[in-house]
């Protein structure tokens, strides 16, 4: 085609065939560019699959070299025991890590594929868990995602629980000395207790089920109960000068009837006994106080009990007692902080099954009441 141009064909004008060679030349050189971009296009694809490539084939094309088609992985079910701690936060990679080390799984390799290959992986949660020595890496994520190996010291503290009765619960729960215990909590600040409380963690030690480490110390366990407290009481607005007030309020109420909807006529009786000038004359005539100061948890007080002198006998000393008698629950410590209103300075429980429980604003009334108490016992003999 560029050769029917070379020579000027006899009586064709010039300008005409030098106007054919230009838009020859033009054709030919959009012809080029269009070819060179198309290459360019190409290429770029093509080192771009190869990049992409060489990241997924390079581990494998090295896992084949060794000779094992994978990464490295235990064929399982594994032996022996490993405990490991998975940290809150911990990705795929970082528990990984943590099980190569421990010896339960071969490689973190193999673990992060497992990993990703386990819809239910992100699941998994921080704690301690005993496992096995050399584990498949599947199996190290199923069995990280069963609670049944989670290794944790699970300590409850039910509502109404003295101090003593919480010391003694986390030495036999937690397997420590009883007196590595009492020492913790007679270091008001390695626990956290607040200076309001005086040094004593009566009522401080949050009623709560707790899951601690096994590696936890006394120091640890009772701080954490101590500080789950302190925001119970932050998260209701209750003022510092007024937090023992509220505990030891609670505590009483906690151990005076059984059935929360009770709680807050209770609360409302405290607050009008200590206020009430006339009948009681600030006394809060309250047994569980009594019996607390003798050393009791619970029954009835006798005699020598109710003559007892301690500043825990309401029925001798006006006004509350010096610290908490126990763990209150939330509920309780609700029914202090807003107690409905009311008149009433006494209560009955005047059956000792249902636990019902009657109020009075009067003496008179209240005698009542107690009559129907003795009918009930006298029906129902222990």
């Amino acid at each position: 085609m560029s050769d029917l141009f070379e020579a000027t064909a006899p009586g064709r004008d010039d300008a005409e065939v030098r106007r054919a060679r230009r838009e020859h030349r033009r054709d030919r050189d959009a012809r080029r560019r269009r070819r060179r971009r198309r290459s360019a296009v190409v290429l770029f694809v093509t080192v771009a699959l190869l990049a992409a490539l060489s990241v997924w084939a390079v581990p494998r094309v090295v896992d084949l070299i060794r000779g094992t088609g994978g990464p490295e992985d235990y064929p399982g079910p594994g032996s022996g025991e490993a405990v490991v701690v998975i940290e809150e936060g911990s990705t795929g990679q970082d528990i990984g890590t943590v099980l190569q080390e421990a010896g339960v799984v071969a490689s973190v390799r193999a673990f992060t594929d497992a990993f990703q290959d386990n819809v239910n992986a992100p699941r998994i949660q921080p704690g301690t868990y005993a496992l096995v020595k050399e584990m498949a890496a599947r199996d190290a994520v199923v069995a990280l995602l069963d609670p049944a190996n989670k290794s944790e010291v699970t300590i409850t503290v039910p509502e109404g629980f003295q101090a003593k009765q919480v010391y003694e619960r986390v030495a036999n729960v937690a397997g420590l000395p009883l007196e590595e215990v009492q020492a913790a909590a007679a270091d008001p600040a390695g626990i956290g207790l607040p200076a309001e409380a005086g040094g004593n963690p009566e009522g401080w030690l949050a009623a709560a089920t707790y899951s601690f480490q096994p590696g936890d110390d006394a120091r640890d366990i009772l701080g954490t109960m101590v500080k789950l407290t302190v925001t119970r009481l932050d998260e209701r607005g209750v003022p510092v000068e007024e937090r023992q007030q509220v505990l030891t309020e609670a505590s009483i109420v906690e151990r005076e009837v059984n059935l929360p909807e009770y709680y807050g006529q209770v609360a409302r009786v405290i607050e009008n006994r200590i206020a009430d000038g006339g009948e009681v004359a600030g006394r809060l005539q309250m047994d569980s106080t009594v019996l607390y100061g003798v050393g009791k948890v619970g029954g009835v007080p006798t005699r020598e009990d109710m003559d007892s002198d301690n500043p825990y006998n309401t029925y001798k000393y006006p006004g509350l007692p010096p610290t908490a008698i126990g763990a209150p629950g939330e509920a309780a410590i609700d029914a202090v902080i807003d107690p409905p209103p009311g008149d009433w300075l006494y209560f009955a429980t005047v059956n000792l099954e249902t636990g019902e429980t009657k109020f009075a604003a009067t003496l008179e009334e209240h005698n009542a009441n107690v009559a129907q108490l003795r009918e009930y016992m006298d029906q129902n003999p222990q």
